[in-house]
């Protein structure tokens, strides 16, 4: 995983949140996890469809560190680990639901596709 040389500036308060959760595959992880916490790594791997280990991964240990993850580890033959959100990962869904009605708004439902849109998201196109 990258590690900066020099300490990142923020110039406003939206890019330290987007540095936390946005880019291409945290705002999707930070779903599935506040839709099915605790989830094991394999069937995180299988919700998020197109994604590689390493990128799911670095993903995973980035959101840890900002204490937004958590990784419980069962001691059991083979080793068990299970991911949720934290609180302060948990205080970021109704950010994330802020997001997702308008897009629901703002989009067409032909754009998307997945098993994870089509559990949690793609009954909200059909309200009226």
């Amino acid at each position: 995983m990258y590690q900066r040389k020099l300490p990142k500036e923020y110039f406003c308060t939206v890019d330290y949140a987007l540095d936390i959760f946005g880019g291409k595959w945290k705002p999707r992880l930070l779903c599935i996890l506040g839709n099915m916490a605790p989830i094991r790594y394999g069937d995180l791997k299988d919700e998020m469809e197109n994604i590689s280990d390493a990128a799911l991964a670095d993903s995973l240990k980035e959101l840890q560190q900002q204490g937004i993850v958590k990784r419980k580890q069962y001691n059991e033959m083979p080793i068990r680990f299970e991911y949720s959100l934290t609180k302060k990962g948990k205080s970021l869904i109704p950010v994330l639901d802020t997001i997702s009605e308008w897009a629901v708004e703002h989009s067409s439902i032909d754009i998307y596709h997945g098993k994870h849109f089509d559990k949690v998201h793609k009954d909200s196109f059909t309200k009226d």
